[in-house]
């Protein structure tokens, strides 16, 4: 995986570059759409190629690894073929799920074991099987594994856990090192800073991590419950260390106007479930504001979605109608919102890049918060 750097935004940490992976390029900053079991819930993968124009995907371990399961990746030769998705893919390496798992796992020094969501059944994650497991999947990218500690951590068990992460992190790079991907191209590997809210945890994460020169890094364990102000922070205290020749990636985050403070601190890759999720349930992120399309106010709006938005669905159906097929608890209210959503988000980031380019982020990025982040 190669990085490149291509400009900076003054008065800002904003930054664009061009990621170039065995599946193709991406230009960041860039949102990823969440696609946990190989698939972006509701949305086709020709709509995310054409309209939503999504360059990469997510893919989760804990997830696959459970289920279709590794022996039938491996046969299908890869995740990538599997799903039949050809640019890009990262996969988390399910340290966050094993954290959601809180009643139903243990961390030890071997690793974390856990049972599974599906069937009860016990298993064992290792920052080197979690290496394997992602060399069958296939995954461009790779990441670490770690343990995501809640935000409200006090100092003692954020510093403990970080240990163990920290402890685990080199394990898991000795195994990326001693292995090669299975399918005939290259993966990268990227270590996760944790810490929690603490700086100083932080700073010492972030140093550990930036000595390996992995192809790029990754910020965790935010948006986890810590206020958002701590979270801004720690970004910025991350990224004073984190090296600028590699990307940098926060993961988990969020709405419009965290990944636009993200963006401003220096943040280049960002994911979150938000964009579908929320679109499920009937919240729409638009340029000038978000809508929930519950709303009686909606009922007899005839006008577009969201008119000239980024997408198909913007123009083609109005608000009245979406509103109608929520109310209806019709599955293509589904499919529209999250397509609106994903759209929205990939704009949003690509408009960023635009003005950080131009040289005006900086007075771009408070007007353009100001309006996604007004209620309609």
């Amino acid at each position: 995986m190669e990085f490149i750097l291509e400009a900076t935004s003054p008065g800002t940490n904003a930054r664009a570059g061009e990621i170039t992976t065995a599946h193709g390029k991406i230009e960041t900053p860039i949102f990823m759409p969440v696609g946990t079991v190989g698939s972006v819930k509701a949305v086709h993968f020709h709509e995310l190629r054409d309209d939503i124009k999504a360059r990469i995907i997510l893919g989760n371990t804990y997830h696959l690894y459970l289920r279709p399961g590794l022996d039938i990746l491996h046969r299908a030769g890869g995740l990538h073929k599997f799903i039949g998705w050809e640019r890009p893919i990262l996969t988390d390496s399910g340290g966050f799920q094993v954290f959601s798992l809180s009643a139903n796992r243990k961390l030890k020094e071997e690793g974390a074991w856990f049972r599974s969501h599906i069937d009860g059944s016990k298993h064992l994650f290792t920052p080197e099987n979690v290496v394997d497991t992602q060399r069958i999947i296939g995954a461009d990218i790779m990441m670490a594994l770690d343990e995501c500690p809640p935000g409200t951590s006090d100092y003692d068990y954020a510093r403990k856990s970080l240990d163990l992460t920290l402890r685990w992190l080199h394990r898991g790079w000795k195994r990326y090192k001693e292995t090669e991907g299975i399918y005939g191209y290259d993966q990268a590997y990227f270590p996760i800073v944790q810490g929690c809210v603490y700086p100083e945890l932080r700073r010492a994460s972030a140093e550990a991590v930036s000595e390996l020169g992995a192809p790029g890094n990754a910020i965790g364990g935010l948006a986890v419950g810590e206020p958002t102000d701590k979270m801004y922070e720690m970004i910025e205290v991350v990224n004073e260390i984190l090296p600028a020749d590699k990307p940098r990636y926060l993961m988990g985050v969020g709405t419009p106007a965290n990944i636009l403070e993200a963006i401003d601190r220096g943040v280049d890759m960002m994911d979150c479930v938000m964009p579908t999720r929320n679109g499920r349930n009937g919240m729409l992120f638009t340029r000038n504001g978000v809508m929930n399309m519950r709303n009686k106010k909606w009922a007899d709006d005839y006008s577009p979605l969201d008119p000239g938005g980024p997408s198909y669905v913007d123009e083609t159906y109005s608000k009245a109608y979406v509103r109608h097929l929520f109310i209806s608890n019709e599955i293509l209210a589904m499919q529209i919102a999250s397509i609106h959503n994903l759209a929205f988000y990939l704009w949003l980031v690509g408009e960023a890049r635009q003005h950080i380019i131009a040289g005006d982020f900086a007075t771009w990025k408070p007007m353009m918060i100001e309006n996604v982040t007004r209620r309609l």
